[in-house]
């Protein structure tokens, strides 16, 4: 089952959080070590995670284990910007009565990615992506065995070029729990997942981003996301596998609590946005933050 641990976070906060700037859309110019990303409209009450920018700057989407409005299950939400502001969420129309979960826009702003345990998959949790058009979102297509299997798969991510797919399975082998794989695409699928050379450990590592076109990786890791807490470590590429990874510098990714869901604003790849609970401002249980990037500065030769 999806990390339960994000419905009621048990956050023990570090002393001495740092002011910030609350952010009620994706301006951040006065952006400090972190802001909240759309109080009271995107961060609210519920649990907000996994946001996603699209890259016209225009939309955000994210996913939502309990608010309400949604077609059941775990819910995708989407909000506009206007005015400089994110305004007037609405759950998606291509949301199910099973969960649905974890959003990214591609690159190019034409597909969303995201998973779900919809009727009709591989089994489990599978992958999904829907075309975006301009009046919402086309039929939703599952992407194949190339990706999905009988277990689950999370966090879609695909490259800044649609060339390769960074997910987490744990349907594929591996060394435990759920485990980091790039697929690369064929022409017609994602196909021939492996895994990350020098991340994947007996825990669960998931929720993925690639920075610098995968020159660094921002990931979540837990020794069980259902109980366990959650957090945040970046790892560098050496040219050819990730080296040890550290956590995420940031006041509320802390040893026990829970922070997860990163994903790089693809209309301001500078700034990454984030899961988590802090201190102030806070919004409810889960909310999204935004905060600067940590430097690419790796090598290539990682991403497959």
């Amino acid at each position: 089952m999806r990390r339960k641990s994000a419905l009621v976070p048990s956050v023990v906060l570090a002393a001495g959080v740092v002011g910030v700037v609350v952010l009620s859309g994706p301006a951040s110019a006065f952006l400090s070590e972190f802001g909240i990303e759309g109080m009271g409209v995107v961060s609210t009450r519920a649990s907000e995670i996994r946001g996603s920018v699209s890259p016209d700057g225009q939309h955000i989407v994210w996913g939502s284990t309990d608010r309400e409005g949604g077609a059941g299950g775990w819910d995708l939400w989407q909000a506009r910007l206007k005015d400089g502001r994110w305004q007037d969420a609405k759950p998606l129309s291509i949301n199910s009565p099973a969960n649905d979960f974890d959003p990214l826009f591609s690159a190019d702003g034409k597909w969303l990615y995201f998973f779900s345990n919809r009727s009709g998959g591989m089994g489990g949790d599978d992958l999904y992506r829907a075309s975006v058009k301009a009046d919402g979102f086309g039929a939703v297509e599952n992407l194949g065995r190339g990706v999905n299997t009988r277990g689950d798969e999370w966090a879609p991510t695909p490259s800044r070029d649609g060339q390769r797919l960074l997910f987490a399975s744990d349907g594929h082998g591996g060394k435990g729990g759920h485990d980091l794989l790039s697929a690369r695409w064929d022409g017609k699928a994602f196909v021939d997942p492996q895994p990350l050379a020098g991340i994947n450990t007996k825990a669960d590592e998931f929720d993925a981003a690639w920075l610098g076109d995968g020159r660094t990786l921002v990931f979540a890791r837990s020794q069980d996301p259902a109980t366990k807490p959650v957090r945040l470590f970046v790892a560098h590429c050496d040219g050819a596998r990730y080296d040890e990874a550290g956590p995420l510098a940031l006041s509320f990714n802390i040893e026990d609590g829970t922070t997860l869901g990163p994903a790089l604003d693809w209309n301001k790849p500078g700034e990454l946005l984030v899961s988590g609970s802090a201190k102030a401002p806070r919004a409810g249980k889960m909310d999204l933050y935004r905060m600067k990037a940590p430097a690419a500065q790796g090598k290539g030769g990682c991403a497959g």
